[in-house]
C-alpha cells in the first residue's frame, strides 16, 4: 500500500532538479527582467540633443537673437 501512492510519480523524480531549475529561472526573469529597460531609456538618453534640436528650431525660426542662442547653446554643452 505504501508504493501505490509513489508510483506516478516515480517517472518523474530524475526531471525534478530541472523543473526547479525552470521555476527558479523564471522567477528570476519575472523580477530582474524588466529592470534592463531602464538603462536604455533613462531621463538623460537624449535630453541634451533634444534641447539643441529644440534651441535650434527657436533661433532658425527667429524667436530669439544669436547671442542668446550662442548663450543657451554654451549653458547646454552644446
Amino acid at each position: 500500500m505504501d508504493g501505490f501512492f509513489f508510483w506516478p510519480f516515480f517517472f518523474f523524480w530524475p526531471f525534478h532538479g530541472l523543473f526547479s531549475l525552470i521555476i527558479v529561472v523564471g522567477i528570476l526573469a519575472l523580477v530582474f527582467g524588466g529592470r534592463r529597460h531602464h538603462y536604455y531609456y533613462g531621463p538623460s538618453g537624449g535630453s541634451r540633443s533634444d534641447a539643441l534640436a529644440v534651441l535650434e528650431g527657436r533661433y532658425a525660426r527667429g524667436e530669439i537673437n544669436r547671442e542668446e542662442y550662442l548663450e543657451k547653446k554654451r549653458d547646454l554643452g552644446g
